[in-house]
């Protein structure tokens, strides 16, 4: 068997968690609680992508940020050329990433969201704009 063969279907991966601090670390500071996602995770994540041929998550998206070109950047490790593509319809994807209702715009329209979990894709967006 190739490796490709021993690779687990890109709709069978599950969700990645994002870190974030322990309990007991963040009651002694005022950090954020999550992290963010590291590059090795961020490119998991992307790759749960299942590249539509119609993709609805752009259509939730209010900014109409070209959602499946972005993961496509992160999958393939080009992190900076998965911002230019964010930054051409929004200015502000780190905050975006952060505080934009993604679960009801454009995750809750991610085909994967059917059957199982979305794409993190404001999870994603904050990862590439804070990279």
């Amino acid at each position: 068997m190739s490796a490709e063969e021993h690779k687990p279907k890109r709709e069978k991966l599950p969700r990645q968690a994002m870190p974030e601090q322990t309990p007991l670390d963040r009651i002694r500071n005022f950090l954020e609680v999550p992290h963010g996602f590291p590059p090795e995770i961020a490119k998991i994540e992307a790759h749960r992508c299942i590249e539509c041929k119609k993709p609805k998550c752009t259509q939730g998206c209010p900014v109409d940020v070209n959602i499946p070109e972005f993961l496509a950047r992160i999958r393939e490790g080009d992190f900076l050329e998965a911002a230019r593509e964010i930054k051409r319809n929004n200015s502000l994807p780190a905050i975006c990433g952060r505080v934009c209702p993604q679960e009801e715009q454009c995750e809750s329209r991610c085909v994967l969201g059917i059957k199982g979990e979305s794409v993190s894709i404001g999870r994603l967006e904050r990862f590439v704009a804070d990279y």
